[in-house]
């Protein structure tokens, strides 16, 4: 039995950004205010990875400019992490460089392989201010890359390259949803 809500569960569950809103694009700002509003900011991202069904959320997936991302992912031996990251660092990116299938809730059904190091540490703070560090291995290393990424104005698809990055701009540019988004490039 858990101590205490289940993430989330208190949350609005908010829209999502697709590939081509400049929120996506733009690299987003340190939080300097830890109060209500940023507790409900995390709520509202964990109801919303949840709802779409994600393993990592950054903030500004849902239009927000703050650096904050949260995650309930496991790594390659199942272990599940879960939790977020105020302010985050990425401090390590090391070990052996894998290309492994990626996707993104701003971009709907598209996946590719994309090369990440299979270790990441990422410092920071939680939404009370208390310091964090988080190290993952494999996968879950995969999400903390991802969504520091994201927090930086990078998605995945702007690691790739040659052939990989032409089939996934292609498939965008056939999605269902690349109608209702903003040009994509």
């Amino acid at each position: 039995m858990r101590n205490g809500a289940i993430p989330g569960s208190r949350g609005l569950v908010r829209p999502m950004r697709l590939l081509g809103d400049p929120v996506l694009a733009t690299p987003c700002e340190e939080v300097t205010a830890f109060d209500a509003a940023l507790g409900r900011l995390v709520e509202d991202m964990y109801a919303t990875m949840y709802a779409a069904q994600g393993v990592g959320l950054a903030a500004n997936q849902v239009g927000v400019g703050l650096r904050v991302f949260v995650y309930d992912c496991p790594d390659d031996e199942d272990r599940r992490h879960l939790g977020h990251v105020v302010n985050p660092r990425l401090v390590e990116a090391d070990g052996v460089t894998v290309r492994g299938p990626e996707g993104c809730l701003s971009l709907p059904g598209i996946e590719a392989g994309t090369v990440r190091h299979d270790h990441a540490v990422v410092e920071g703070v939680t939404a009370t201010g208390e310091p964090v560090r988080v190290e993952g291995t494999g996968f879950f290393a995969r999400c903390l890359q991802h969504e520091c990424d994201h927090l930086d104005g990078r998605l995945f698809t702007d690691r790739l390259t040659g052939l990989r990055r032409r089939r996934a701009l292609r498939a965008v540019r056939r999605a269902p949803w690349a109608a209702d988004a903003p040009s994509a490039t």
